[in-house]
């Protein structure tokens, strides 16, 4: 899978790896695939959350690695 944008947001705590990812990706074209990096406990419900919310697409999570695919 090709990856658009890696965004790092290790030792972040809630809400900025959310809110990191959501700035990152706002210059990105639909259909685009991001992958934050991302170490707080709490992003294996923030993304998740997040995504529903905005409409994107979560793919997984490999470890700290959360794959989305932006709507």
């Amino acid at each position: 899978m090709d990856i658009d944008l890696e965004v790092d947001a290790l030792g972040l705590l809630c809400p900025l790896p959310v809110l990191r990812v959501k700035k990152r990706m706002q210059t990105l074209p639909s259909g685009a695939t991001v992958r934050l990096l991302a170490d707080d406990p709490a992003a294996h419900v923030d993304v998740p959350h997040f995504c529903a919310e905005a409409g994107h697409k979560f793919l997984g999570v490999d470890g700290s690695a959360f794959t989305i695919r932006k709507a």
